[in-house]
């Protein structure tokens, strides 16, 4: 094992525990989706769910909600007035994420959203105090247009795979456009001066973004 691996196995095995439902809706990730690698996981999971108390975020928005380990994270983290929507565009998962909410205890606290974010946002009412961007990386930047005027005063977006699998590193093919929406995204707001942002590098890099 690398001295990488060794890092990463530290650092996602530190403080970072995962309860018998959480590893249950992973396993069953794994064994009934074509892409099982998109889920959170427990790192993530956990560092969601710190950024939801140390913000005292009450109102969350989430899009992609894939399996729903992230929303469920999340949703615990939430005082008990506090509530998350979560959209999904992908109906051919819904019974999955809302099968494990439901176990879980949280289906009175997440709202789940069937339908494309780009439309779905528009029609939602803010503000949002957090939002967790997870969804079509063509969309990414038309997705932070449509929520950056929900969002609260103090509220953070928080983008998902904004290093992409390394790809952004490198001149991609022309038809790569999961690529090039993550590279147009991140040129995007790093162009913009009305926000602050900075990338985390965790797993396929986070970045985080609010107002001034």
């Amino acid at each position: 094992m690398s001295t990488e691996d060794l890092r990463f196995e530290y650092i996602e095995n530190f403080g970072c525990e995962e309860d018998d439902l959480l590893r249950a809706l992973e396993r069953e990730t794994a064994l009934t989706q074509i892409h099982p690698k998109m889920i959170s996981g427990k790192y993530q999971g956990h560092l969601l769910a710190m950024l939801i108390k140390m913000t005292g975020a009450k109102r969350v928005l989430e899009i992609g909600t894939f399996s729903g380990y992230s929303a469920i994270c999340m949703a615990r983290a939430l005082p008990a007035d506090g509530s998350l929507v979560t959209i999904e565009v992908d109906d051919e998962i819904e019974w999955l994420s809302s099968k494990y909410f439901e176990k879980a205890g949280m289906q009175d606290k997440i709202t789940a959203i069937v339908g494309d974010a780009s439309k779905v946002v528009p029609t939602l009412d803010g503000p949002f105090d957090m939002v967790f961007v997870d969804g079509d990386k063509r969309e990414y930047i038309s997705y932070f247009e449509a929520v950056l005027p929900k969002l609260s005063p103090n509220g953070i977006i928080v983008a998902d795979n904004v290093i992409w699998y390394d790809k952004i590193f490198t001149e991609t093919a022309s038809n790569d456009h999961m690529t090039h929406g993550i590279q147009a995204f991140n040129k995007y707001i790093a162009e913009r001066a009305d926000v602050e942002k900075i990338i985390l590098p965790v797993r396929d890099g986070l970045m985080l973004i609010r107002k001034k």
